[in-house]
Parts: C-alpha cells; structure tokens; sequence
C-alpha cells in the first residue's frame, strides 16, 4: 500500500479519475453501439473496484503512515480508522454483488436495511476524511491541531479529483520522494 505514498500527483489522478471515466466512456459507447445494455453488470463492478482500490487503498497508506508520524501530545486510534475503512468498502461490495438482484424483484423492505447502511457508510467514509486531514496536518505542524487548521485539507480530500492535486505533493515530502 506505501506505493500510495509514492505516486505523483498525476499518477494518482490517472488511476482514481481518468481510468475510470475513460472505461465508463468506452463501455457507455460500446452499450449504445450494440444496444446490449446488460454490459454495464458486467463492467461496473470492475470499474467500481478499481475506483475503490485506488481511493481507499491511498486512505488507507496515508492514515496508517501518518499516524507513525504523529507528535507524541497527539492521539488518534488507528484501529478504529482501519474500521470505519473496512465498513465502507463491504458495503460498496455488497452492493456492487447484490443491487442486480434488488433491481430485478424491488422490496421495499431491502431499502429499510439500505438506507441506514448507506448513512452509516457515509458516516465512515467522513470519519476517514477526518482522520486523514487531522493526521495529516499533525504531522505537518508537528503539534495539536484543531478543525480550523485542517478544515482546507479536509475539503480537499473530500474532493478529491482537486485535491490529490495538492496533497499528494505535500504526502510525497513528507515520505521522502
């Protein structure tokens, strides 16, 4: 996973942003084309899971190694990070696996489990956005920090295809590139 940290700015952008899309583009075309719109089961999960695996995957390198980097007055619990990680990326698997079959026989039941899974999952997913920014403007100020201080890179996390235009720079100093 430290090959997250690694990665240029653009590298990174190329992987979680212009795959995706190029693929998404090419299996739109080749749908409208051969008018065989059952490709996009087969294809998005793929393009989901490489989305996923480049997003999460840098989460994961730049939460984990910033919390090495930690001032000692600054406590964070990396374990709770790596769960509120995983609950995301279970869920978004569970959907990419299940959601053809909830598309073909709608219960509305489903949808009172979906519903507070989504929320809880996008709680997960802030929480991670918080851990990251807080840690990473920690290490970056060596000291305490409060929201006013990592509110930018919180945002800038949050969007992401922006971001990792500026973060990813400060994340390649930091880990010696």
């Amino acid at each position: 996973m430290n090959i997250f940290l690694k990665l240029k700015h653009w590298q990174l952008f190329v992987l979680q942003t212009v795959i995706p899309i190029v693929l998404e583009i090419i299996v739109i075309v080749i749908m409208a084309v051969s008018n065989n719109f059952s490709l996009m089961r087969v294809f998005f999960p793929f393009i989901m899971i490489l989305f996923m695996g480049t997003f999460f995957g840098w989460f994961y390198a730049m939460g984990k190694n910033l919390n090495k980097k930690l001032p000692d007055t600054v406590k964070m619990s990396l374990a709770k990070f790596q769960w509120f990680l995983i609950i995301p990326i279970v869920y978004m698997i569970f959907l990419v696996v299940f959601m053809p079959a909830i598309n073909k026989s709608p219960n509305p039941i489903a949808f009172i489990y979906i519903i507070p899974a989504h929320l809880f999952s996008m709680f997960c997913i802030f929480y991670c956005l918080y851990f990251v920014a807080k840690s990473f403007k920690a290490v970056e100020l060596q000291r305490p920090v409060t929201f006013s201080d990592y509110a930018g890179e919180f945002f800038l996390l949050w969007f992401y295809p922006v971001g990792v235009w500026i973060i990813q720079p400060k994340v390649n100093k930091m880990f010696g590139d």
